[in-house]
């Protein structure tokens, strides 16, 4: 007799198919190796109580501080451990429950929704001078040059901005924007690149905006998150999909001093009130993309929280991007010029995937490529 381990509840999906379940067996078998935990903040001691039972009659734990059973304090913190079957159960007992109880529940059932979706590379493209990233700069000629590269490369969606967006960069006026923009938007159209990949913009402007999305972008790419509603019904009118990105203060302030109750939970609640405002405009779930901003206003260790939770922020329905592209935080790790930044991009971005993000936006395409093909062959791979 032989043992092995099977990692994943993915490959235990797999491993039941291999052995002959049948598909009914299979469904319900996987979800009881798919164990979830949930931090729970600040629930009302009478909640935690009938949680703590619930979650008994049925196998899953609610784990609480000492005193919940007396009610020594009003509200306390728990952890939820339980199996995907067992926390799809418990969310329907929870749904005849008083004490917020029912919010739970929706909330459970939001956590556990399966929605996959297919990985996808955005290379980026700045026309402009002042970019954190030299190798990222180009100019008119270059910029389209670069493009067309990228597309052959294996680029799903090309980024275009015109404005940096690094820690101190100050901002320009519209008319600049769209100086620079207007040449590279306008041969792309020429050149009919539109029927190789999908464009993006990445800018706040509604000048720049417009003239792309009237040029036949598809994409916009709002680093303050739908700040400006107008950006959003403009984007609507056009039928375009809208990255809502979070920041904290703006480029010239974000790194001075960044602070958070909790990071999770508060750019949870800034997405929440972006996406309301956002279904309010007209838009679909399904037209939204989040991304949490790595590096706008957090510190190395928001950062890395960021990135262990990312498929927190799934339980919206969105597709999550991710942009640490030869970032500042792999040199806070390992001491590192921007142009040696490549295998550090690489990690966070493979990691980033394993975690929900569907959407990866870097300077080296080809490279990206190769190292999510080879992470999905990995994936894919049998396990038995």
């Amino acid at each position: 007799m032989k043992i092995y381990r099977i990692d994943k509840p993915n490959d235990a999906k797999t491993a039941l198919k291999l052995l002959g379940s049948d598909k009914g067996g299979v469904a319900i078998m996987s979800k009881k190796m798919d164990t979830h935990l949930f931090v729970i903040k600040d629930i009302s001691a009478g909640a935690a109580n009938i949680l703590k039972q619930d979650c008994l009659s049925i196998g899953a734990e609610l784990a609480v501080p000492t005193g919940v059973v007396t009610c020594s304090k009003s509200h306390y913190d728990a952890i939820l451990i339980g199996t995907k079957r067992q926390l799809e159960f418990l969310a329907r007992k929870e749904k005849a429950q008083p004490f917020g109880l029912k919010k739970l529940a929706k909330k459970l059932e939001d956590f556990l929704k399966e929605s996959k979706f297919k990985t996808k590379i955005m290379g980026i493209i700045n026309a402009n001078d002042d970019s954190f990233y030299p190798g990222s700069r180009y100019l008119e000629k270059s910029a389209v040059e670069a493009i067309e590269n990228m597309i052959e490369d294996g680029a799903d969606i090309i980024d275009i901005g015109a404005v940096s967006s690094r820690p101190g960069s100050e901002p320009v006026t519209s008319q600049e924007e769209l100086r620079r923009l207007k040449p590279i938007i306008d041969t792309i159209k020429q050149e009919k690149l539109y029927d190789k990949a999908i464009f993006s913009i990445d800018s706040y402007s509604l000048e720049a905006i417009a003239y792309a999305l009237e040029s036949g972008f598809s994409i916009v790419n709002d680093i303050t998150g739908m700040q400006n509603s107008k950006l959003g019904e403009l984007a609507k009118s056009y039928g375009a999909t809208y990255i809502i990105m979070h920041m904290q203060g703006t480029p010239e302030t974000m790194q001075k001093n960044p602070h958070y109750d909790n990071v999770i939970l508060d750019i949870d609640a800034f997405f929440e009130d972006r996406i309301e405002r956002a279904l309010e405009i007209g838009f679909k779930i399904e037209d939204l993309v989040l991304d949490v901003g790595i590096g706008f206003g957090k510190t190395l260790e928001h950062n890395l929280m960021l990135l262990k939770n990312l498929k927190h922020f799934r339980h919206f329905g969105c597709e999550v991007l991710i942009g640490a592209s030869r970032k500042s935080m792999i040199h806070k790790i390992v001491p590192t010029p921007v142009e040696e930044r490549l295998p550090g991009t690489l990690a966070i971005h493979l990691e980033a995937i394993r975690r929900g993000a569907s959407i990866v936006r870097c300077h080296d395409v080809k490279e990206h490529k190769q190292a999510i093909k080879v992470y999905e062959a990995i994936e894919e791979g049998s396990v038995l």
